[in-house]
């Protein structure tokens, strides 16, 4: 209640919800501020916001709020509040279990569907998919894609299988998104997994299926941990203290599981077939530089993100 003992109104809560973030250091604190209300109050996006500013909230109300708006001060991820986010138009879980996917990681995909143009029936491994939401735009997306995404981790896995369910597609032979637990590649090639050959899905698994270990890959996608270890104490807290450390840090210039993931391509792509990697905006020149290393490889360039910074590398199988 406010000084004339009135309830307060969404407009009040709003307000002084980005005050409180303010002061906590949270970025971006009105915007919060609206999604967490929204989302508390049951609305149906942060335009239902300015619909009802001058609605009183019930004690039940205010009651439903403030251990959300507590839980954003004290920097847990907005997407962990909210529980989900967008990704591609896909709606995402997301929770402790693996990173957030951030919006410039969009790129890779629309990077994949370019390169993959034209091609039939394309292989695509993604590995480290935490959430699976590359894996599954990958799957929604490129027609005919057979894609395998694999991650070390089974909790990332677990959330991954339901993230496809959610988006209408399964882990059975019959689709066309299968998942592998697994250190980087040796996930693939050990996976035991099948895909309904595209000709023939209505077939009996017997008679029109294929395995991951009998393919070469069309396009390998990875958004590995990068990070270098000696910048755990620069990082924002709700990556700190909410993100798992196992998709964070790469080692001690970031690029450890990079380097191993490379290594482990020889003999495994197609002709022509394409590398993406999420990388820091300081890492492509020693990728560049280290590319003599695979021989059965090309650097083929670093590129920017929609922001303007350089966050991907891409390689060509010879």
């Amino acid at each position: 209640m406010n000084a004339e003992n009135k309830p307060m109104t969404v407009l009040e809560i709003l307000n002084r919800t980005k005050v409180f973030f303010e002061k906590k250091g949270v970025p971006d604190p009105l915007l919060d501020a609206q999604y967490i209300i929204s989302h508390g109050l049951g609305m149906k996006n942060r335009m239902d916001l300015y619909l009802n500013f001058e609605k009183p909230l019930t004690p039940a109300e205010l009651d439903t709020l403030r251990p959300l708006v507590a839980r954003r001060a004290n920097r847990e991820p907005l997407q962990h509040i909210v529980g989900d986010t967008s990704f591609r138009g896909f709606i995402i879980k997301c929770d402790a279990r693996a990173l957030i996917p951030r919006p410039e990681t969009e790129s890779l995909v629309d990077m994949a569907k370019k390169l993959l143009d034209g091609v039939q029936n394309p292989f695509i491994v993604e590995v480290g998919t935490g959430s699976g939401a590359i894996a599954i735009s990958c799957a929604k997306e490129i027609e005919g894609a057979q894609v395998l995404a694999t991650d070390i981790s089974e909790d990332a896995l677990a959330l991954a299988r339901e993230n496809a369910v959610a988006n209408d597609l399964s882990d059975e032979s019959s689709s066309n998104l299968r998942f592998a637990q697994g250190d980087l590649l040796g996930a693939v090639f050990a996976s035991g997994v099948a895909f309904a050959d595209r000709a023939s899905v209505n077939e009996t698994p017997a008679s029109g299926t294929s395995t991951p270990a009998s393919k070469k890959m069309d396009c390998l996608i990875a958004n590995l941990p990068y990070i270098p270890d000696g910048e755990k104490d620069n990082l924002q807290p709700e990556v700190a203290k909410f993100d798992p450390a196992l998709a964070l840090f790469g080692g001690a210039d970031g690029l450890d599981l990079i380097r191993k993931l490379l290594e482990q391509t020889e003999g495994r792509m197609n002709s022509g077939a394409s590398i993406l990697l999420e990388i820091g905006s300081e890492q492509a020149p020693v990728l560049e530089a280290e590319a003599v290393r695979y021989p059965w490889l090309s650097f083929t360039g670093s590129h920017k993100d929609f922001c303007g910074n350089v966050r991907f590398v891409s390689y060509k199988a010879n």
